[in-house]
């Protein structure tokens, strides 16, 4: 196992404009493989996604798009089509759905024979609607690109998207974030948006990881491919970690960016990642002096506005593009945590940020609170039914509500309990996985992934959202595993540093010799100072 550190040097990362969003099984759910059909045997000529093909119960047909939620001009040129596979594969001849596929080619005439399959993050978000991300970080520069939607999602077919849950996370800007009445109306939203999906499929329990690595294993086998590559980002390692596990036939390598193990995926871990997040950036800060003079002792000021303003929340009226008139926002402790699981992206404006609130000035938190909350894409793209197939069917039965709060306890232990209740990004998860109401997966869904299969492991640094040190806890049981942590960047390194895009490429062409040369000259954000 390769471990490969920065040195303790300065970076300046291309910054996202926002945060991205965002956690096996029994050998009865086996993939429906045969044999692979002689099209997809090494002498293979047949362009991928231009020939329908079957896998077991599968079948992949070539056809239009998918359809997105906003244009990606990626997916121009791109051969497409759908993969029709069981909606649960203990009855193979049961009910079918459809995942929408689209393979962007290679921008070089002369490319590598081995694709790169990706991942989506989430759980529930939409593999299309992430294509531009993958190809402006250049993943095809030399090879193609196959995203498939993963089931559920907003080019699959059931589509299981409840705009009414974002709707609600909408309105309750305007309500204290870890009050009991937020947790019902919360879980009222929850159960609103499960009666409505039973509507489309009766059976919410096949909408899992499990299933969904035996998509993809289907799929290589449908598009005749003998050989590829897989990266996910996020949630998406979960999938690809649980890939690697049940599925490694055709895998030449793996790339993971933002680690979710499945063996600790649920809401201690995110105590976890929140942690060592905020102490990146803190810690970022105190080594620049104009920060460290300006802004002293950040972590200490955080960690009071947590206690006193979980006691005392605060409500002010900010301004959001596209509402008809000011927005009503309440602050209080759970507010401000996961507001700042998700600012580190914004990391600059940060200590700016807090600072001004712990004057009594909420407005830039409150902000962007809100036009997270308020913005048009947080409505109706995230396939909730899929995220709660998760949560509740591979989290919550192997993770008690005490311990998630022991965990928070562990690494914020002046909390208030009420905010360690509400785990970051995941409040009110147990009373929400009691309304959807799905089977446990097996407990081999919690396993550690163990693999000789060349895996590139990356990590960020102020990565608030999936800890750090996820990373090195996976590379332990992978045999030629490559372990990177990007600095002064957070959640997804591939998102925002051209550094993390140029290590992703150099592993895809040479899985066992990535170049991280780029990461001796990373440099931190230059901190904002008030006047």
């Amino acid at each position: 196992m390769t471990s490969i550190r920065p040195p303790r040097r300065r970076s300046t990362a291309r910054r996202l404009p926002a945060a991205l969003a965002g956690a096996t099984t029994a050998g009865l759910l086996v993939a429906g493989l045969a044999a692979t059909p002689a099209e997809a045997g090494s002498g293979a000529t047949t362009t991928p996604g231009t020939v329908a093909r079957t896998a077991g119960h599968s079948r992949f047909v070539p056809g239009p798009c998918p359809r997105t939620a906003d244009p990606v001009p990626a997916l121009e040129g791109a051969n497409c089509g759908t993969l029709t596979v069981p909606e649960n594969r203990s009855r193979p001849r049961g009910r079918k759905i459809t995942l929408s596929v689209a393979i962007v080619p290679a921008a070089t005439r002369r490319h590598a024979p081995d694709p790169i399959v990706w991942f989506a993050g989430g759980p529930g978000d939409d593999a299309a609607s992430e294509a531009q991300l993958a190809v402006d970080g250049g993943l095809n520069r030399d090879r193609d690109v196959i995203f498939m939607s993963q089931r559920g999602t907003y080019s699959a077919d059931p589509v299981l998207t409840c705009p009414n849950i974002d709707e609600f996370n909408a309105r309750a800007v305007g309500l204290v974030f870890d009050a009991p009445s937020t947790g019902r109306l919360h879980v009222r939203a929850t159960r609103t948006c499960r009666d409505q999906l039973v509507r489309r499929t009766k059976d919410l329990g096949a909408y899992n990881t499990t299933e969904s690595a035996a998509d993809y294993a289907d799929l290589r086998v449908a598009l005749g491919i003998r050989l590829w590559n897989v990266f996910g980002i996020s949630y998406g390692t979960d999938l690809a970690l649980t890939y690697l596990r049940t599925h490694p036939q055709g895998l030449r390598s793996v790339g993971i960016d933002g680690v979710l193990p499945p063996s600790l995926a649920g809401g201690a871990v995110t105590w976890k990642a929140a942690r060592e997040g905020f102490d990146g950036l803190f810690a970022a800060c105190a080594q620049q002096p104009a920060c460290n003079e300006r802004y002293p002792h950040l972590s200490r000021t955080f960690q009071s506005l947590v206690s006193r303003l979980e006691a005392h929340p605060v409500t002010t009226h900010v301004t959001v593009p596209g509402q008809p008139g000011p927005v009503k926002v309440v602050i209080d402790g759970g507010t401000l945590v996961t507001w700042l699981t998700s600012a580190t992206h914004l990391a600059s404006g940060v200590p700016r940020s807090i600072d001004e609130l712990a004057h009594g000035n909420p407005q830039r938190i409150a902000e962007q609170w809100a036009g997270g909350k308020l913005s048009p894409q947080a409505v109706g793209r995230v396939a909730h039914g899929l995220a709660y197939g998760v949560f509740c069917g591979e989290w919550t039965p192997y993770e008690t509500q005490a311990e998630v709060i022991r965990a928070g306890r562990r690494v914020f232990p002046t909390f208030p309990r009420s905010v360690l209740a509400n785990a970051p990004q995941l409040p009110f998860l147990h009373d929400d996985c009691r309304a959807w109401n799905v089977p446990a997966q097996p407990r081999a869904v919690r396993s550690v992934v163990r693999s000789d299969i060349p895996t590139l492991v990356m990590s960020a640094s102020f990565d608030a959202q999936t800890a750090p040190s996820n990373g090195p806890y996976v590379a332990r049981t992978l045999r030629r595993a490559t372990t990177v942590t990007v600095p002064y960047v957070a959640h997804v390194a591939f998102a925002e540093s051209p550094c993390a895009q140029s290590i992703t490429q150099s592993f895809f062409d040479a899985p066992t010799a990535a170049d991280t040369s780029c990461l001796a000259g990373l440099q931190p954000p230059r901190f904002e100072i008030a006047p």
